[in-house]
């Protein structure tokens, strides 16, 4: 069939549906994958946790800045984290792409690429989902997943005296966002976090099984997020600056760019880290490290200080 175009309206909508679902391999959790109504996916744990996300074009994301794989690797990891912040593990994605027509199908195939080879990383596959038609480029992502045995690990069960702890990296792709931003391609450790985060998505069924208290993926900026996770428990937390190493890399962008790093690294997202609470007892997981407290009250506090400016990502402003 003709390509018209070079564009996806030359194959039609099932001809790139064929196109792309030839790519995808399947785990042994999908009983039934792309081609029917719906999918089927094994719960074992008579429970599925699921979570959704979209990436809108000009919005999340800009094809002149990342690949097609690389905005599937971010599209996947946004929820492959929610589900891991919940202390379980991702076994399935949906997907549902709207795209301008004259989009090349080769594009969508990388996408496809891209999206596969992050949710491989925790075992998933991607089981089906929707295509159609629209000016703006968007890609919605439905996450489900099995919590193994466990009871589910929400934002709601901080206590007093907690310790709040970290896994993964913050403010790598805020930094490289704004180095994009300014006209930039470098530093290459810090544009490449933007364009594909680096999710330590084992750490969350780890914080569960740690006992863990509360959990949170940091996707909009750790204080926004602590902030969230403050709010469900009822309680405060206070973070402490001095647990943050600047990185040269980002040292260097920052001076250059007359930015604050603790900017970057406290309010900005997109890596997509887990911060969680536990009892004051626990021994962390490997990979987890203490940066504050929860202790009685409201907020979010740095070094017991008031942060001035916005705590995070909204994605109405």
């Amino acid at each position: 069939m003709s390509e018209r175009g070079n564009g996806v309206v030359g194959l039609g909508e099932f001809g790139l549906i064929d196109r792309v679902t030839a790519r995808l391999s399947y785990g042994p959790t999908v009983l039934l994958g792309p081609g029917d109504d719906a999918a089927v996916v094994a719960a074992a744990d008579a429970r599925v946790v699921a979570s959704t996300d979209v990436l809108v074009e000009g919005r999340h994301f800009r094809r002149d800045w990342s690949a097609a794989q690389d905005i599937g690797h971010r599209a996947a990891a946004a929820n492959l984290a929610d589900i891991a912040a919940m202390g379980a593990r991702t076994t399935a994605l949906l997907v549902a792409l709207c795209m301008p027509p004259e989009l090349p199908p080769g594009w969508a195939e990388e996408l496809a690429d891209g999206l596969a080879a992050e949710a491989a990383k925790v075992g998933a596959s991607v089981v089906g989902g929707d295509m159609s038609a629209s000016p703006t480029l968007t890609i919605a992502v439905t996450a489900l997943g099995d919590l193994g045995g466990r009871a589910p690990v929400t934002r709601a069960g901080a206590k007093p005296g907690d310790m709040v702890a970290l896994a993964g990296r913050t403010g790598y792709a805020a930094a490289g966002l704004t180095v994009l931003s300014r006209g930039f391609r470098t530093p290459r450790l810090l544009v490449e976090a933007h364009r594909r985060p680096e999710v330590p998505y084992p750490a969350g069924p780890a914080a569960a099984g740690a006992g863990a208290t509360a959990m949170i993926d940091v996707s909009d900026g750790l204080l926004a997020d602590l902030g969230h996770l403050a709010r469900a428990s009822g309680v405060a937390v206070d973070v402490r600056r001095e647990a943050f190493a600047v990185p040269r890399q980002m040292r260097d962008a920052a001076q250059a760019l007359g930015v604050d790093p603790y900017t970057w690294l406290l309010t900005g997202g997109d890596d997509h880290a887990l911060v969680a609470t536990f009892p004051p007892t626990a021994v962390l997981p490997a990979g987890w490290q203490p940066i504050g407290e929860v202790a009685a009250g409201a907020g979010v506090t740095v070094d017991r200080r008031q942060w001035e400016g916005p705590a995070g990502w909204d994605h109405f402003r």
